[in-house]
């Protein structure tokens, strides 16, 4: 019965690839040449910042979350880099006019281009869960974390991030899933839509399953860590010098939830509506595939804003910055409050003067 449902979506194929083609829209390299020049641009600025960070804190804890860091960003300017040139070149040779999964047989570059794709997503998600377990060691167990973690296993652990990336992005050249030419035909990804069988189903379930980890794993990391600060701030037990720590600790709880929300926000639509388009496919269900595929654009363009936001979190949410904006906030709070008073003072002042004029008469 499944096969037979698969024959009737194969059959409906050729109808549906000419609709989608009739409303695709026109294809310009305006919107990625943006999207990789801001990227760089953005990531260029924030791996400055954090390589000045990383040479004031080399000796401190906060080295190793800044080594996190700066690998994310150096991670995340190559993607934008490499991705870009390659969707260039791709629309610079003109979209491939037929992009269904069935139906084409990808190139060498869109082979490169969807590992490229699959390698840098799960870096970016990789590091941002290792990053907050990092941190959550940091704050809940500091003693076990100067002993457990140095310099040199940080590396190890970098290294050892990228190698699991590597593997899993190499896993349709054996067999596992495949790259196809994605709608409308100027990128690559995994086979998602018509002709899904149980490997690509498998892969996709793998690349979804891996990154929607990551992302609960940090959110329950920087839960964790924000309960840990928030409950030391109340107990007031620091002295000066602990106090430093402690905003030390905080700033990085907080540029974490930043990139936590960020990748929550650009990642999930293109982890849901991949893993929902591969099943689908795979049970011979139909449905209406120019809006999946719409979808399916629309989740990698959200994907893609997030190694642009990315840098934004170290640019704005540094201690430096906070302090300025706390100040501003408590500078402008106090201008209302003795704005407020003094009108209260001279509305009391004006009836103790009623008051008297009228005692008089």
């Amino acid at each position: 019965m499944l096969a037979m449902q698969h024959n009737n979506s194969s059959n409906h194929t050729p109808v549906m690839q000419e609709l989608c083609n009739a409303t695709r829209p026109q294809s310009t390299p305006t919107s990625a040449g943006l999207t990789m020049t801001l990227g760089i641009l953005f990531n260029v600025v924030a791996l400055i910042i954090l390589a000045k960070a990383y040479n004031r804190f080399r000796r401190r804890s906060k080295a190793t979350f800044l080594l996190f860091a700066s690998s994310l960003v150096a991670t995340d300017l190559a993607g934008h880099v490499i991705l870009g040139a390659l969707v260039l070149r791709r629309y610079s040779a003109g979209p491939v006019s037929s992009f269904q999964s069935g139906d084409n047989n990808p190139d060498v570059s869109c082979l490169f281009l969807g590992g490229c794709m699959v390698f840098f997503g799960l870096c970016s998600l990789f590091l941002g869960c290792a990053m907050a377990a990092e941190r959550c060691l940091g704050v809940t167990r500091p003693l076990l974390h100067a002993r457990l973690v140095t310099t040199a296993r940080t590396k190890m652990a970098l290294a050892l991030i990228w190698l699991l990336a590597v593997c899993v992005a190499l896993l349709p050249f054996f067999g596992l899933g495949a790259y196809t030419y994605q709608y409308p035909g100027t990128w690559c990804f995994i086979r998602v839509m018509e002709g899904t069988d149980a490997t690509d189903l498998a892969f996709v379930t793998l690349f979804s399953g891996l990154a929607l980890t990551s992302l609960a794993s940090a959110f329950v990391c920087n839960t964790i860590s924000g309960i840990t600060l928030v409950r030391a701030r109340l107990k007031k037990r620091s002295c000066s010098r602990r106090r430093s720590a402690g905003s030390h600790d905080t700033e990085m709880v907080v540029q974490l939830v930043g990139i936590m929300v960020t990748s929550c926000i650009c990642w999930s639509p293109l982890l849901v509506f991949g893993l929902m388009s591969a099943t689908k496919s795979y049970s011979g269900l139909l449905g209406n595939d120019c809006a999946d595929r719409e979808l399916m654009v629309m989740g990698v363009r959200m994907a893609t804003c997030n190694q642009i936001l990315d840098p934004w979190v170290y640019i704005l949410l540094r201690r430096a910055v906070l302090r300025k904006i706390y100040h501003i906030t408590k500078r402008r709070a106090s201008f209302k409050g003795s704005t407020f008073r003094s009108v209260r003072w001279e509305v009391s002042s004006f009836q103790n003067s009623e008051k008297n004029s009228v005692s008089k008469i």
